[in-house]
């Protein structure tokens, strides 16, 4: 069996690790792996070719990933999908393994469907791989782990000169329609604030908040210093959120106090990069190891997940005979659930929007 492996949309570390998985398990089996470059534009422009051992033995370490992305719009269209088939139907593959977010697995899924594909042979499976930890029934995404690491260690160090200085630091970490990196990084990372767009707040809120931090920080410990994460999905902006806070200040402290000095970090795309953690290299071959595995099993059309947040046992899934922490998800099932846990409407959305309510006065301790 040729099997073909894609990556595409955001990159993650990680990713390659799952490339090199699916590479070496199909090798070791007696099949050909083939590298797809460029994501969905090189497929359609024909950008196959094998993938051997020595391409992948030591690209495990590597962020990013070996086999590049780029952008697609026009895979939206189905002449361009119907071309991509006919790209690898003519190099003879009869599997398909796309690793990457929500919108890989949506082209994963379009590419695949039987209404518009007929009887097309070829098998697919995707592999979720996201920062931003915004694909549904999955609790964790390739790059996740290594993302927060970067986080965690970013705001430790600002948290440094935060201290020397009595300062407050608004730190910008990415998610554009998902919070979770803000949030899982402002436990990890012992902020005393975090601002994501899953909690609804309005601009004024927004700057009530990081105000009350601000003045409850410095009333029970005797210090300016503040760290307080914000998700890029904001729709306020980091520079005027800071305008408005220290305009706020200025009414709420009265004149014999020192002037709170607030500045922005914008981790921006440093989140992205770097080497994958260890956890991220392990997530990453072992979703690869399942997915070669279940593409011989005969599995089509849907994505390995890593225990899945839900009860996968009332047939929406069902666990990997090949590894007891992957489940196979159906790839409509996936992309019906995170349209709704981007969209605030899943339980896990709605647990994430009011959880920290309930962890307030604990962040100000």
């Amino acid at each position: 069996m040729r099997i073909a492996i894609l990556t595409s949309g955001g990159d993650a570390p990680g990713m390659n690790a799952a490339v090199r998985a699916v590479a070496m398990v199909a090798i070791s089996l007696g099949h050909e792996p083939v590298a797809v470059r460029h994501g969905y534009r090189g497929l359609v422009a024909g950008e196959l070719e094998p993938l051997r051992t020595e391409d992948v033995v030591d690209i495990l370490r590597v962020g990013g990933t070996c086999l590049q992305s780029a952008r697609c719009l026009e895979f939206h269209e189905p002449r361009t999908r119907s071309a991509a088939r006919s790209v690898l139907t003519e190099a003879g593959v009869e599997a398909l393994v796309v690793i990457g977010g929500n919108g890989s697995l949506t082209g994963a899924l379009a590419l695949s469907d039987p209404d518009e594909a007929g009887d097309w042979p070829v098998r697919v499976v995707g592999i979720p791989a996201s920062i931003d930890n915004d694909i549904a029934l999955t609790s964790l995404s390739i790059g996740v782990d290594t993302a927060m690491n970067t986080i965690v260690e970013a705001c430790d160090r600002i948290a440094d000169t935060a201290s020397a200085h009595d300062r407050v630091f608004l730190v910008e970490v990415m998610g554009r329609d998902c919070g979770y990196l803000a949030m899982a990084s402002a436990v990890a990372a012992g902020a005393d604030m975090v601002l994501f767009p899953e909690a609804d707040r309005s601009e004024a809120e927004l700057v009530d908040s990081v105000v009350e931090a601000v003045l409850a920080v410095r009333a029970r410990q005797g210090t300016q210093k503040v760290i307080a994460i914000k998700a890029e999905g904001i729709e306020t902006s980091s520079a005027d959120l800071k305008e408005l806070v220290d305009a706020e200040l200025r009414v709420r402290c009265d004149d014999t106090e020192v002037e709170v000095e607030t500045r922005i970090t914008v981790l921006g795309h440093v989140v992205r990069g770097g080497r994958p953690s260890a956890f991220d290299r392990l997530l990453g071959s072992r979703m690869g190891n399942v997915a070669v595995r279940s593409l011989l099993d005969g599995s089509h059309r849907t994505m390995v997940a890593w225990q899945p947040p839900v009860d996968a046992s009332d047939g929406l899934g069902e666990r990997s005979p090949h590894d007891p922490y992957c489940h196979l998800m159906p790839l409509e099932s996936v992309l019906a659930a995170t349209e709704q846990l981007l969209g605030g409407q899943s339980p896990l959305a709605r647990w994430r929007a009011t959880v920290f309510d309930d962890m307030h006065d604990i962040f100000l301790l």
